[in-house]
């Protein structure tokens, strides 16, 4: 079991800045790159999950984004790159771990990345896996009107952001009978005492423009993609991914029951199983 542990995280020089990764498993295998959501530094892909997935033949990389954990920190507010160079980023983690081509499991408003990266650049992709995400499109639902986020914090202040952090993740969890307080707030806690800067994490991805591939869309994607959803996420709703499924030629979707805008622990299971049999394919 200890050879599907972390092989502990580096600290790589990634298209100009410094990025964190960290592997597990077998570099032989599979290769699977965990691509968080905006403001998710590589934490929030439970290290316990990463090994999950490791022990079934699976090479996996999670890495804290720009302005994340012990990555590259630009001033809050002000970032200096743009969502290209967060996708790029992809590649350069690949190519620095000498991974050809990886199954990419690209999360929330960071699925845009995996689009991106499917389209510009299938050479790179085996696969795609969309978690929590969505094609974007006006005639989809609004949010749940029972999301209600709490008010921005005084980010001098750890303990106030640690409970705005919580909070926002137990509005995310949109009422799921797995949320688990004390296992985020512990993962809480150590994100952000292990940020350079925890203020540039709240906002700045916030601050940058989404951009699409340079010609196409969810369409032209041709690597095999999973679309993975919780039935009870209330920021974006189950026809959300429905949607996704639809637009990305034949795509499938996995609905999680119980789970939100989010992977907790007793879905692991259902989610590491598909996700393996997703990446049957296609060598890295």
């Amino acid at each position: 079991m200890s050879s599907l542990r972390s092989h502990g995280e580096q600290l790589l020089e990634i298209n100009g800045v410094e990025l964190c990764a960290e592997t597990f498993g077998d570099r032989a295998d599979r290769a699977i790159v965990l691509v968080a959501g905006a403001a998710a530094s590589m934490l929030w892909w439970d290290a316990d999950l990463c090994e999950e997935i490791a022990a079934r033949g699976r090479f996996v990389v999670r890495y804290d984004h720009r302005d994340t954990g012990r990555s590259a920190c630009c001033p809050p507010g002000q970032p200096t790159y743009s969502f290209t160079d967060l996708t790029l980023d992809v590649l350069g983690i690949q190519d620095a771990l000498g991974i050809e081509r990886a199954h990419l499991v690209c999360q929330s408003m960071f699925g845009g990345i995996g689009l991106v990266l499917g389209v510009d650049h299938p050479d790179r992709v085996a696969s795609l896996t969309f978690v929590s995400t969505s094609t974007g499109a006006d005639d989809l639902p609004a949010p749940s009107s029972d999301l209600a986020m709490p008010a921005e914090p005084d980010v001098s202040d750890a303990a106030a952001v640690v409970e705005y952090v919580v909070a926002g993740a137990r509005a995310y969890a949109g009422g799921s009978p797995y949320f688990d307080e004390t296992a985020i707030r512990a993962l809480v806690e150590r994100d952000v005492a292990r940020a350079r800067n925890y203020a540039s994490t709240l906002v700045n991805h916030f601050a940058i423009e989404p951009t699409g591939p340079a010609h196409g869309g969810f369409g032209d994607i041709a690597a095999p993609t999973l679309v993975v959803h919780g039935d009870h996420d209330p920021l974006l709703p189950l026809p959300h991914g429905e949607a996704l499924r639809d637009a990305v030629p034949g795509a499938e979707l996995l609905v999680l029951e119980g789970a939100g805008h989010d992977l907790p622990r007793p879905v692991w299971d259902d989610f590491v199983s598909a996700l393996e049999r997703h990446t049957e394919g296609g060598r890295s």
